[in-house]
């Protein structure tokens, strides 16, 4: 693997990165938790606001479903501010933006991974050794969520069965636990903005 993990982006993506999104929780297919072991927050469509960071004048031409599928990392915060227990708290994600075609799903979803920091003692050891700060994720549900997608890891694809989708999602973790860490001015101020109640 390269040192770079990021893999090309889709033409036209970097001129609409970073996009924030402001919703709720949802309940999802529940395979994240079951199959995988790998919990996410599913992002509510009907109550999903949406506009890019970069350009004041795109915010408004953002619709949902043109927006390019695939594996994101970014910043992730559920619950008001500075909630107990991992509530309010702004984490780094990785998240995916489409249909998860290993599943075959019709309808476009966004669902974010929040990676707990290895000191935090909520961070238990799933199947990847970093979760939401809960096992169970009910205790998310309906909650607010704010999201940053900052940069794109690499193309949703479908795998061959469970086992190579876990490697890969592994490894997503693991890129977007690294890509958080940086201290680039769009990193820094997308994680200010979702630890914020700046509108979207």
């Amino acid at each position: 693997m390269s040192e770079n993990p990021v893999e090309a982006e889709p033409e036209g993506l970097e001129s609409i990165l970073p996009i924030r999104m402001v919703s709720q929780v949802v309940r999802g297919f529940g395979r994240g938790s079951t199959d995988l072991g790998i919990p996410t927050a599913n992002l509510d469509r009907a109550s999903l606001n949406i506009s890019c960071a970069n350009d004041d004048d795109k915010a408004a031409h953002l619709p949902f479903d043109d927006l390019p599928t695939g594996i994101y990392w970014g910043f992730c915060r559920i619950g008001e501010k500075d909630g107990d227990d991992g509530i309010g708290v702004v984490y780094t994600a990785a998240l995916s933006m489409g249909y998860n075609p290993t599943y075959g799903n019709t309808s476009k979803t966004v669902e974010a991974h929040c990676i707990a920091p290895a000191s935090d003692p909520r961070r238990y050891a799933s199947s990847c050794g970093e979760t939401l700060l809960t096992q169970d994720a009910q205790d998310y549900y309906k909650q607010p969520i704010r999201l940053s997608i900052v940069g794109y890891l690499r193309p949703e694809l479908p795998f061959e069965g469970l086992e190579k989708l876990m490697v890969a999602m592994k490894n997503d973790i693991k890129n977007a636990e690294k890509l958080g860490e940086q201290t680039d001015n769009t990193t820094l101020g997308e994680h200010a903005w979702v630890g914020s109640d700046e509108p979207v």
